[in-house]
């Protein structure tokens, strides 16, 4: 599958989730069996790891469809980068996607700044870059979402076996996806 198939697919996926026409998915035990013998996705998802995202029901793909990768905030760090590489080098998947969302809490509080417990504060300073003097949540969102797309595609291994890498924005009240 190449890259604009990937991305046709997700973009289909999403079309039915918005519209409430999500694909029948009543045969795990089949699938599971399936999947046993490998894993071959058609795309990376880096997500926040906020309940209300969760990509294969976004995209309406099914099991074993999406590598998909969650932390606060969708940084890019060490671990997530090896995790992309794996999935680009060595599963072959030759979509990336950084999906960053509305309301989005750690975008929130890196905005509001002040005092912030723990690893939190580490969190936030790898946000603190993307963000701008307005402090609009939504837009520095989709500003976060644009860098961590550009620090992935700026790596190495995934340069090197040409995974094509986009951003995203995910709506939570309209559940559409915005292309960036």
């Amino acid at each position: 599958m190449n890259t604009k198939q990937a991305l046709d697919l997700l973009k289909a996926g999403n079309t039915r989730f918005v519209s409430g026409a999500l694909t029948p998915k009543d045969d795990y035990a089949t699938l599971r069996e399936q999947l046993s013998a490998g894993q071959h996705p058609f795309a990376v998802v880096l997500c926040c790891s906020d309940s209300r995202v969760a990509p294969e029901i976004i995209f309406d793909q099914k099991l074993g469809d999406l590598f998909v990768i969650r932390n606060a905030g969708n940084i890019v760090d060490e671990e997530v980068l090896g995790s992309i590489e794996y999935a680009v080098e060595h599963l072959e998947t030759p979509l990336v996607v950084v999906l960053g969302h509305s309301a989005c809490g750690a975008v929130t509080a890196t905005c509001q700044g002040g005092d912030l417990p723990g690893h939190i504060l580490d969190l936030a300073k790898r946000i603190k870059p993307s963000i701008n003097t307005n402090c609009c949540i939504d837009d520095n969102a989709r500003h976060h979402a644009k860098r961590m797309a550009q620090l992935i595609e700026d790596d190495e291994i995934v340069h090197h076996v040409g995974a094509k890498v986009v951003a995203a924005f995910y709506d939570l009240q309209s559940g559409k996806v915005e292309w960036l």
